[in-house]
């Protein structure tokens, strides 16, 4: 009895809390739904029969794709909580191998988030269309392309919505003043909007606790309207619900009536944040707040409003704010624009997420992701794209002076990702949840028609601002595809240029070089061999470090990675060499740690690895490239070394630096080193840890001497090399590949940040090793 109570007040926590961040602008939508729908030859029609079957439209539309579809069926396809379109690839990617990342190692296979219960399909035997599916490349890139251009979609969401919401909500202000210049409208918005952006980088933290008031108080506000004016207006509105109006509807208006649905689906704008953000809250809270408020409500909103139309039809420009008691005016214009930056600030944040998801993969540039300890696990912020989607928002809000077209533009862009959403959600009913191809087409001819019947009507309007999200859409695509391919291909002529290991043990212990102290991280995409960055640099300088790690930072297909599971730890050659192989797993929602607790965790998983060799667990001495194991599953783990932080004496972590100096370094290097950190104060202010090895009897010496050595290479310093390659096409290359290469791929890498900066790498631990790539 206490479990479940625990539970039920954990579920109404997060209800209350997805009023903040997920139904502002599936709620904003009653400001402009009507208006759209009427703004074209549709205002010709002034019955009441066509006002009964507009609202019997909006109702079906709203019910069937925003309650049944995704409420009740598109929440349970959810990738270990999370949702969204990158889900449903990532479940595609993990259960039918349609992932085009070359870098799959089986052990990605045992994480405890691979394989979810519900739908396993290790014992189950592969259905003809996913075996058909597997073994073709040309549908994984068709695949690929599908869901880039549906991301690329959501984008477009992401900076059509605040100019929509934020417009439509200050165009209020025209039923007070008929003298109001559209200038005047565009400029209070357009303020509301910089106010907005620039507020980003104060994160999302708290806006389910500061929002989910405005929007609770919001919803019953417009229900209470609706009801007031069913009332007053005409009460027979209820027989409406019935879809023979839709019938009458299109009887009546024809072809008229088939292009007034680009303005209807807006009532449906936003339904996908519902899936999208699962993440942050469960299934059941979302139902619950969508089922107990969000959806009776705007019922009885849309409702009011056809009232209101049917019996006031000149007033239909403006019927949300005309339908409003002359009282209520005011205080509602204020909430309708509190709720307008409540539903901009969840979509921002959710571009923000998707953005992410597509650099893990590598869809997407080099950029910067700010994530703080303080904020929601998944919250970001993202510098470039917070600036990109201020400027695509007021070019919209400016540029379109008819804010029909602006609605035209986002509908078209929110109908199309709904769709790229049904075709996955079909393929996950038959690839994942192993249920019947004929489901599957079920699913697809249900929704997929529906949806199919509404873009044809956006389709129309494209001449009339569907066109910008469509051409944006296509050059996000673009740019996203041309960085996947360069990244492939480069990895592509890492994976046939490696090293060979023979080359390497024929070196001997010291490598055929100098040794000197410190641990030298050597960053490769490779998930084994060597990579030529390494012969590069001995060729080019005969000396490295006493400890040498080849790095591999991946991304698998789960959103994230427990961090007992996260380090997979192996060995390069014989003891000797101290050469280690360290491939770190991130989920696509992962968020990047900073470089002290990434040092201080890894040198703590080589000394697992270490014990774990010794115990019989790893492999045995003199082989080429040892399996690799995980660590930081045993009970063990952290019992190997002592971790602590040096006291300070109160003069700044730069006056004791010098005492935490190993002493293998010369005194001229500690010299400068001090120095240089006088003189560096983001570098003195990184964390100081000295490790200590635990007073443990080891059964085999070579053990202790290992662990030793490491811990003094720690305390000597750590070095980033990261190889700065320069990226040509083969001579013989075709025209396009050439110009794909030389252009649009090699523009993109002068334009985004340097590996360094995206790994938050200090300049002074960073060494780069100049390569050239024929690819």
């Amino acid at each position: 009895m206490v479990d479940r109570r625990y539970q039920w007040k954990e579920v109404l926590l997060l209800a209350y809390q997805s009023f903040g961040v997920l139904f502002g602008d599936l709620s904003i939508s009653p400001l402009y739904v009507y208006k759209s729908t009427f703004s074209g030859k549709l205002s010709n029609y002034q019955t009441e029969d066509v006002i009964f079957g507009a609202f019997s439209l909006i109702f079906w539309t709203f019910t069937l794709l925003s309650l049944f579809k995704h409420v009740i069926i598109l929440l349970n396809a959810d990738d270990n909580g999370e949702g969204g379109i990158f889900a449903l690839y990532s479940l595609l990617c993990r259960h039918a191998k349609f992932s085009l990342l070359p870098n799959h190692q089986a052990a990605d296979e045992e994480l405890s988030t691979y394989h979810v219960l519900r739908y396993s399909s290790r014992n189950l035997q592969s259905s003809s269309a996913k075996k058909f599916a597997e073994r073709h490349k040309k549908l994984k890139t068709a695949l690929l392309l599908l869901v880039l251009f549906g991301t690329c979609l959501v984008i477009c969401v992401g900076f059509l919505t605040p100019a929509m919401s934020v417009r439509s909500s200050i165009e209020g202000l025209k039923v007070r003043s008929n003298n109001l210049h559209y200038g005047v409208v565009v400029v209070i918005a357009c303020i509301l909007l910089v106010g907005l952006f620039v507020l980003q980088h104060r994160g999302t933290y708290r806006v389910a606790f500061m929002f989910a008031p405005i929007l609770i108080l919001w919803s019953l506000c417009i229900a209470a309207i609706g009801l007031y004016n069913i009332i007053k207006w005409n009460p027979r509105i209820y027989e409406a619900l019935s879809p023979y109006y839709i019938y009458k509807f299109f009887r009546d208006t024809g072809r008229d009536g088939w292009i007034s649905l680009g303005g209807v689906l807006l009532c449906i704008t936003g339904t996908e944040a519902l899936f999208a953000d699962l993440g942050q809250y469960t299934a059941a809270s979302i139902r619950l707040s969508f089922c107990g408020i969000i959806y009776p409500c705007l019922v009885l909103q849309y409702m009011g409003q056809a009232a209101f139309l049917s019996k006031n039809f000149a007033a239909v420009s403006t019927s949300f704010y005309a339908s409003i008691p002359d009282s209520l005016f005011w205080p509602v214009l204020v909430l309708a624009t509190l709720a307008a930056m409540v539903a901009s600030q969840s979509v921002i944040s959710a571009t923000f997420s998707i953005v992410k998801q597509c650099y893990a993969i590598g869809c997407f540039p080099r950029v910067k992701i700010v994530h703080k300890s303080k904020w929601f696990r998944g919250q970001i912020y993202i510098p470039e794209i917070n600036w990109v989607l201020l400027i695509l928002s007021l070019a919209v809000m400016i540029g379109f002076r008819d804010i029909n077209h602006l609605g035209n533009a986002y509908g078209f862009a929110c109908m199309s990702a709904t769709l790229v959403t049904t075709w996955l959600t079909a393929m996950v009913i038959n690839f994942v949840w192993h249920q019947s191809l004929l489901l599957a087409l079920l699913f697809v001819l249900f929704f997929g028609l529906v949806e199919i019947v509404f873009l044809s009507s956006s389709c129309v309007k494209i001449p009339k601002g569907g066109w910008v999200p469509l051409m944006l859409s296509v050059i996000f695509m673009l740019i996203m595809y041309v960085w996947h391919y360069g990244a492939r291909k480069k990895y592509l002529y890492d994976l046939h240029n490696k090293v060979s290991m023979k080359w390497i043990l024929t070196l001997g212990p010291s490598l055929g070089i100098v040794r000197v102290p410190g641990i030298g991280l050597i960053f490769t995409e490779l998930v084994s061999g060597v990579p030529a960055t390494f012969t590069h640099f001995l060729t080019n300088l005969p000396a490295f470090y006493q400890v040498v790690v080849f790095v591999c930072e991946k991304t698998v297909p789960v959103p994230y990675v427990p961090q007992k599971e996260r380090y997979l730890i192996g060995r390069i050659g014989p003891k000797s060499f101290r050469m280690y192989r360290c491939i770190v797993r991130n989920g696509y929602k992962d968020v990047q740690k900073n470089e002290d607790d990434f040092e201080n965790d890894l040198v703590m998983s080589i000394a697992e690895f270490i014990q774990l060799e010794a115990e019989g667990c790893g492999t045995v001495d003199g082989s080429l490239d040892g399996r690799l194991a995980v660590v930081r599953t045993s009970e063990k783990f952290g019992k190997r070394l002592e971790m602590s932080e040096p006291e300070s004496n109160g003069e700044g972590s730069s006056s004791t630096s010098p005492a935490v100096l190993n002493g293998s370094k010369s005194h001229t290097l500690q010299y400068l080193q001090s120095t240089y950190e006088l003189v560096s104060p983001r570098f003195s202010l990184r964390r100081r840890v000295r490790f200590k090895l635990q007073d443990v009897k080891y059964k085999d010496p070579n053990v202790k001497e290992e662990l030793l050595e490491l811990v003094e290479a720690k305390h000597s310093g750590v070095a980033y090399v990261l190889g700065h390659s320069h990226i040509k096409a083969k001579r013989n290359a075709p025209f396009l590949k050439r110009f794909v290469i030389h252009v649009a791929y090699s523009f993109l890498r002068k334009n985004c940040r340097a590996p360094a900066v995206v790994l938050n790498i200090p300049h002074t631990c960073l060494i780069e090793v100049g390569m050239n790539y024929y690819l």
